[in-house]
């Protein structure tokens, strides 16, 4: 299933319950993976790359939230998500029925380590994303401030079949021919999507592809190094961990908002 047109609904103005926000745009993108878009409170300002928590409400009121990173970049009127569905899960087997007009709730403390400042300045950034871990990339892909800091941006994402790569590969279509940014993306951003299951042009997990040379010979890179080299992670806590490693093997050093350096982690999973 892709269904190409989204179901979008008239903004109406925020409820006025505390924390609630107000579905916009939903659109199901293959039978797992949905994006959606809501109101953006006038107060929440936000780094490109944060996430924050939404939900619905759970049993006797409880809200039942969790961490999702903002799809859409810091300048963007309204906040768009990206989402796996879970069929027993808590919160996203219920999350996936939501239709434009449906209140959400969303909790305006972005937090997040995938953001510009927690890297120190380099010339090459590395986005690498596996499944939905891609949404914050998704925010930080459409940023100017990503283009005005780097002269090369390379974003990786691997998914286990071909159609869940259309969420990314259709931002990135669309990249450069958006009035605000494209002439800054223009010639910058690299795309190398691959798939582990399905038969697709890039076949292979990114850890794979890159201990093993293919992913540097593929783009023609002569290697990774912390005076050029800086990168962002966001996929499963199996990925997170192998890729520090190999990160780390080519030099690079872990950083954060206290203590920036050459690559970052997201710790924060949605579910």
């Amino acid at each position: 299933m892709n269904d190409a047109s989204p179901v979008r609904g008239t903004p109406r103005p925020a409820p006025t319950l505390p924390d609630t926000q107000t579905v916009t745009e939903v659109k199901h993108w293959t039978d797992r993976l949905f994006s959606f878009r809501v109101t953006r409170p006038r107060s929440l300002r936000f780094r490109s790359g944060e996430f924050v928590m939404i939900g619905l409400p759970g049993e006797k009121g409880k809200p039942l939230l969790r961490a999702y990173s903002i799809a859409s970049p810091s300048w963007d009127d309204e906040l768009e998500f990206y989402s796996i569905k879970v069929p027993d899960g808590p919160l996203t087997s219920r999350l996936q029925h939501i239709e434009p007009g449906d209140p959400i709730i969303l909790r305006p403390k972005p937090v997040g380590t995938l953001v510009h400042d927690a890297l120190l300045p380099g010339r090459r950034l590395w986005f690498f994303a596996t499944g939905t871990g891609i949404a914050p990339f998704a925010s930080l892909i459409r940023d100017p401030e990503t283009y005005e800091k780097y002269d090369e941006v390379i974003l990786t994402h691997t998914c286990r079949a071909r159609a869940e790569l259309d969420y990314g590969g259709q931002l990135v279509n669309d990249l450069e021919r958006d009035p605000l940014i494209g002439e800054l993306v223009a010639g910058k951003l690299r795309y190398y999507p691959t798939t582990t299951r399905q038969d697709s042009p890039r076949m292979g997990r990114i850890t794979t592809l890159l201990r093993d040379g293919t992913l540097l010979r593929d783009l023609e890179i002569a290697g990774i190094t912390p005076e050029t080299d800086r990168a962002m992670v966001c996929g499963s806590l199996g990925l997170n961990a192998d890729l520090r490693e190999i990160l780390e093997g080519f030099g690079l050093r872990e950083g954060a908002n206290s203590a920036p350096a050459d690559y970052v982690v997201e710790k924060a999973f949605t579910g």
